[in-house]
């Protein structure tokens, strides 16, 4: 089969790969639709590993059963989340289900970035969702993003109806997080960029302010918000200086998320005085449970939440280094969703 195989942001070649065999509890899917997620473009992050196959947002439809599988059939369409937890260690128990030491090793073979991918049991357990029929593939690559965000904002203290979001960073989570706080009913959404293109599209999916970074942020945000600072932050930019924005524009008592990681080394610009004397709360996150990915499906089903209009580009496996491209310069593409087994 085919596959795209990461080297670089700037080299990605189409070659040809085994295609993966079944064991007993396993699925074979076909790749009809992959997201290239920003992640996928961090190089201090992919170069180490590379060569690889990424793409970890996939929706498909079933091409084979393995022994034991009794829940999907051939012809299905689902989507497959590559971490899953144990549910049993005492992360789990306590529901910190991404804190598990099981969800960050398990992956599928290889990534969707092929024709085809073998989901591994654990995986069909707990990490597939069969697809609303309402809900296309394309929208369903937005199932994960959009879980890992509804985890941060839970892990953040969630949202009160009326809060002034403020969203650091304009780029594919960023906007993610613009139609879900919307969604969930913000009183008021600002978010920053540095680009033009990103801030148009903020407003355009959702968000009642747009702020140039490069501005004095904090100051602007409290002019949008009537004086007063916003209730929660989320940072969806790995640059320093967005951490420092962020921590001055919430309101005393504020929150602040950080959702993008830094580069490995990056340390956080506090005034640990400030924190104390403001009441401000800072939280992580990372990935998604199978319980935020079944919100998010159902966010996509209603369509409280509209994915598709995320989309800026769809492209054939073939192409896949156009699209990697146009994510890494992020300056007039928005979500790139390969399509592995389109011509």
């Amino acid at each position: 089969m085919r596959a795209a195989i990461y080297y670089s942001n700037a080299n990605v070649r189409i070659e040809e790969v085994p295609l993966p065999q079944l064991g007993p509890g396993e699925l074979l899917l076909r790749v009809e639709a992959s997201g290239i997620c920003g992640s996928d473009v961090m190089e201090w992050y992919r170069l180490p590993k590379a060569p690889l196959i990424l793409g970890h947002e996939i929706a498909g439809k079933i091409h084979a059963v393995g022994d034991s599988v009794q829940d999907y059939k051939v012809g299905d369409r689902v989507m497959v989340t590559h971490h899953v937890p144990c549910n049993t260690c005492a992360s789990c128990l306590r529901g910190n289900h991404t804190a598990c030491d099981t969800l960050h090793r398990t992956s599928f073979d290889p990534g969707g970035f092929a024709e085809y991918v073998r989901i591994p049991a654990i995986n069909v357990d707990r990490g597939t969702i069969r697809l609303d029929s309402s809900v296309s593939y394309e929208q369903a690559t937005f199932i994960e993003p959009l879980g890992c965000a509804i985890r941060g904002l839970r892990v953040a203290g969630g949202l009160t109806p009326g809060d002034t979001i403020l969203i650091v960073g304009s780029g594919l989570a960023g906007l993610q997080f613009v139609q879900l706080c919307s969604a969930l009913g913000a009183g008021k959404i600002i978010a920053t960029d540095i680009s033009e293109f990103r801030l148009n599209a903020a407003t355009n999916v959702g968000a009642d302010g747009a702020i140039d970074a490069a501005g004095d942020v904090p100051a602007l945000v409290r002019r949008l918000n009537g004086g007063r600072g916003a209730d929660l932050a989320i940072i969806c930019s790995g640059a320093p200086a967005a951490i420092g924005q962020a921590l001055a524009s919430v309101a005393r008592a504020g929150r602040v998320l950080l959702f993008a990681p830094p580069a490995p080394g990056v340390a956080l610009p506090i005034d640990l005085n400030t924190l104390w004397d403001d009441g401000i709360t800072l939280s992580t996150t990372y990935a998604a449970s199978p319980s935020d990915l079944a919100e998010a499906h159902g966010l996509i089903r209603s369509r409280r939440v509209r994915p598709e209009e995320l989309i800026s580009h769809r492209l054939p496996l073939s192409e896949t280094a156009l699209g990697f491209r146009l994510t890494a310069q992020a300056d007039q593409s928005l979500k790139v969703i390969i399509q592995p087994n389109q011509v």
